[in-house]
């Protein structure tokens, strides 16, 4: 039975990273990873410096490639735009109905009490049409005040989140 809330982004450098650090003192152990990744890197300084500017850290990153197991034990990939939920859907069809960006749960998201997979069940994720309001702005490439506005959207939407998780 799928366990880890999984998080996704495209390099699992910034935003995948900053959200899974928001997310890990959740009911559900967090992995991150990326459709496009360079296997083992480092975040950036400026990933670190604009978590600890939200009060988080995460220590020890490395990037990840999403992998089929990551994806056969994730009850929730957590997307941090349209592009990834569409990667999803292309690339892994049978976890779409479990798969959407992280603007769309912490708005249609129902509190429990009834167990998570349920109330995804609902909100029929996998037919539900992806629109680019859904993205989480990729700071990579900006400078450090781009980095740090993304982790406080990130942190905004987390918080909202989180109690949702349980």
């Amino acid at each position: 039975m799928p366990a880890t809330l999984l998080t996704l982004c495209t390099g699992n450098a910034a935003r995948s990273v900053m959200a899974g650090a928001m997310l890990r003192d959740g009911p559900l152990p967090v992995v991150t990873a990326g459709t496009h990744v360079i296997e083992g890197q480092p975040m950036s300084r400026r990933t670190r410096a604009a978590l600890e500017v939200v009060g988080f850290s995460a220590d020890g990153h490395r990037s990840h490639q999403i992998t089929e197991d990551d994806i056969d034990d994730s009850v929730l990939i957590l997307a941090m735009a349209a592009e990834h939920v569409s990667y999803i859907r292309r690339k892994h069809p049978e976890a779409a109905h479990r798969t959407a960006s992280i603007k769309r749960l912490a708005r249609d998201l129902p509190a429990g009490p009834e167990p998570l997979a349920d109330r995804l069940a609902r909100l029929q994720l996998a037919e539900v049409g992806i629109g680019a309001w859904e993205d989480v702005e990729d700071p990579a490439g900006g400078a450090d005040p781009v980095y740090v506005s993304c982790a406080e959207e990130l942190a905004d939407l987390c918080t909202r989140l989180l109690p949702l998780l349980g």
